[in-house]
């Protein structure tokens, strides 16, 4: 593969690596807002923002991580048939499937960059009695399925110099 292809690859890996593993302790901060919920709903008055920050907080964690699932091959997969096929069998119909996957994530990318410009220009703000702006969780909803793409277009050419026969370390 071209030098230039080697570099993308290297770096897409390395900014999802590491935005991945700081999206995995998220997960720490999102159940220490639950449990402060649960504790004020228990003996105090409960905060209207607990149980709404931990969704937010949910969404950037599930969608920050994304790249990195694919770069860890964390996924799910149907192994009806895969096991049995060579690897490089298994290269190219990775390579054909993930152009599915590169497509909508191309689609999802688009409108959430639509329903962000929205939320930025119109001061979108959610229904709940909190009443938070949107802006902010759907602009990190916008950096994760990116991230998730590059990824999704690094494996693209990561499956393809497999199929060829030179792997990319």
């Amino acid at each position: 593969m071209p030098k230039p292809i080697r570099l993308f690859v290297r770096y897409v890996d390395a900014v999802n690596r590491v935005v991945g593993l700081m999206a995995m302790y998220m997960i720490f901060a999102m159940v220490g807002v639950l449990f402060y919920s649960a504790i004020t709903k228990a003996f105090f008055i409960p905060p209207l923002w607990a149980l709404e920050m931990a969704q937010f907080m949910m969404v950037a964690y599930f969608l920050l991580g994304g790249g990195y699932s694919i770069q860890m091959r964390a996924h799910v997969r149907m192994d009806l048939l895969y096991d049995t096929w060579k690897p490089r069998t298994r290269a190219m119909v990775d390579a054909v499937t993930v152009c599915f996957m590169i497509f909508y994530l191309a689609l999802l990318l688009y409108g959430g960059l639509s329903s962000t410009s929205y939320a930025l220009e119109y001061g979108e703000r959610s229904y709940s009695a909190w009443r938070p702006y949107m802006a902010p969780i759907k602009i990190v909803m916008c950096v994760g399925i990116f991230l998730t793409l590059l990824q999704a277009i690094a494996t693209f050419f990561r499956n393809i110099a497999e199929a060829r026969g030179e792997p990319l370390a």
